[in-house]
């Protein structure tokens, strides 16, 4: 079964583009939702994840943090 992913960013996070870059060499695409152009999505990551961090990876609903933990999520499940 598939995972249900979706990716929290902001447009100006040094880790949230070194996650971006990642997925863009390997081909990934996932729905991502920036904290900064959408209340709704920032008002989510606070209320799901306890904080508002980025990047931040839901993973079937359930937050993962930091760059490289995502980033090795991502690269054992592509």
């Amino acid at each position: 079964m598939a995972s249900s992913l979706e990716l929290y960013i902001m447009p100006g996070c040094p880790y949230c583009h070194k996650v971006l870059a990642f997925m863009e060499r390997n081909g990934i695409t996932l729905p991502l939702h920036d904290i900064t152009a959408n209340p709704d999505d920032r008002a989510t990551l606070a209320r799901v994840g306890g904080k508002v961090q980025v990047p931040c990876l839901f993973i079937n609903g359930t937050p993962l943090y930091e760059s490289d933990d995502i980033i090795t999520h991502l690269a054992s499940h592509a």
